[in-house]
């Protein structure tokens, strides 16, 4: 699941375990054991994949005439990526590893997506 989260996000694998938390060999023993993750790097997991969901429910309320070809998830990739001015300069990526940093990345999120923040 975390390789194709990352290949829909346009990201790296390596980077992908990286945000996550969890050690590249881990990772591949899970994969190949069809385990799932768990602790903080399975928090983190589903905590990418809520913020997926915001960023599709931003595309699915946008009237814009070229939402349904947006790339919601690739959007997502390279957003997380990029410094953050109302995070302190600091990458939405680098806070996912907390609940506190997921809050703050998602409500980031929905405040973009209200427009609240720009």
């Amino acid at each position: 699941m975390v390789k194709h989260m990352a290949s829909d996000m346009d990201l790296p694998a390596v980077r992908m375990f990286d945000i996550l938390g969890i050690a590249k060999a881990t990772a591949e023993a899970k994969a190949a054991q069809q385990a799932r993750i768990t602790g903080a790097s399975g928090q983190a997991a589903l905590g990418l994949i809520h913020l997926l969901g915001i960023a599709r429910d931003i595309v699915d309320d946008s009237t814009d005439p070229a939402a349904p070809d947006f790339d919601a998830a690739r959007w997502l990739g390279h957003w997380i990526e990029q410094p953050q001015a109302a995070l302190g300069g600091q990458r939405p990526a680098d806070l996912l590893d907390t609940p506190t940093g997921l809050s703050v990345v998602a409500r980031l999120l929905g405040a973009l997506a209200s427009g609240a923040y720009q």
